[in-house]
């Protein structure tokens, strides 16, 4: 209930009245005025005429599906995944291989070591500066050598015929050396040379004969085309689960110094093909060891990633390919 009241009946001033506010809810009172008390209810009024339409639209507007919590996590982790060289120049870091570069840079090993002169085995060093854009240089042809001033020589038709003699004497006592089969860069003979084609669809080439799985278990994130896509697939496992080599090959790289790829091994299967292994918890093999499919190379883990997974990739002269054309089905 409100009271109004003036002092000894009269007011100060007409335009403000004393109002006292009895709260039935506590023992004691509030001191106002009559026209602040009018613009505060006006004020509070249209307040809640304004958020009954705000709410009115919002429920008649339709709500996305929710993300799952998953779907969140394979976001951020594929943003903040695969560490990738875009630039034209690179400074070796101390861990790093010619392979691992290349591997980031999406380029094929033997492109990058030709760009740079590198010759194998690839020897690479800390502080080295790198071209990972360009044109590979090329050799400086050496100058034509100087015609030599030569006296003329007269000879007659005896001269002639004893030097015709005499260098058939030498010629019938020296026998006839037989052809060299030329070796190729696997030390195996090559008898002819092949004219070399340009495959348009990758296909194995080489010692890699059969494909087989790394690990069982769960694909959780297929192979993307695009720019910014996973370059392999992710299969996912528990802590410790077995990892093994995929084909026979050659251990290129071992190690962390990968951003985005953990614990990572990168295997040379043959001038063409190679396969990477990433987010491994233990690594139990070594920069050039040589690995047979089926053999046990690493313990899965989830080092740079949100939980235990293998990361899996095949690269074909540098490029990703999708590992599921490969693998068995």
């Amino acid at each position: 209930m409100v009271y109004s009241a003036c002092y000894g009946g009269k007011c100060d001033d007409e335009r403000l009245k004393e109002v006292f506010i009895r709260c039935t809810s506590h023992s004691y009172l509030y001191y106002a005025t009559a026209r602040p008390v009018r613009l505060l209810a006006r004020a509070f009024s249209l307040w809640l005429i304004l958020l009954a339409t705000v709410l009115s639209g919002c429920s008649s507007r339709s709500t996305p599906a929710p993300v799952s919590t998953l779907e969140l996590r394979e976001n951020f982790y594929q943003q903040r995944n695969r560490g990738s060289l875009s630039a034209s120049s690179y400074t070796v870091q101390r861990g790093d291989t010619l392979y691992s570069i290349a591997f980031r840079a999406g380029k094929d090993v033997r492109e990058l070591a030709r760009l740079n002169a590198i010759a194998s085995p690839y020897t690479i060093y800390p502080g080295q500066q790198l071209k990972l854009t360009g044109v590979p240089p090329r050799q400086m042809a050496k100058p034509a050598a100087k015609p030599v001033a030569t006296k003329p020589v007269t000879s007659t038709a005896q001269n002639t015929n004893k030097n015709d003699s005499s260098q058939a004497k030498s010629n019938s006592s020296v026998k006839p050396a037989k052809p060299v089969a030329p070796k190729n860069q696997t030390g195996y003979v090559q008898t002819h040379t092949a004219p070399e084609k340009k495959a348009q669809n990758p296909t194995l080439t080489g010692n890699v004969v059969q494909w087989q799985w790394p690990v069982k278990g769960k694909i959780i994130s297929g192979f993307s085309h695009q720019q910014q896509g996973n370059k392999g697939v992710d299969i996912a496992g528990r802590e410790g689960d077995r990892i093994n080599a995929a084909a026979s090959g050659q251990v290129v790289y071992a190690g962390n110094a990968l951003r985005g790829y953990g614990n990572l091994i990168i295997i040379k299967h043959n001038d063409d093909y190679l396969s990477a292994y990433a987010h491994n918890r233990k690594l139990l093999v070594t920069e050039r060891q040589m690995v047979t499919a089926g053999q046990q190379i690493a313990e899965m883990g989830s080092t740079d990633a949100t939980d235990p997974r293998l990361h899996f990739e095949i690269r074909f002269r540098g490029t990703s390919v999708d590992p599921l054309k490969y693998l068995p089905k």
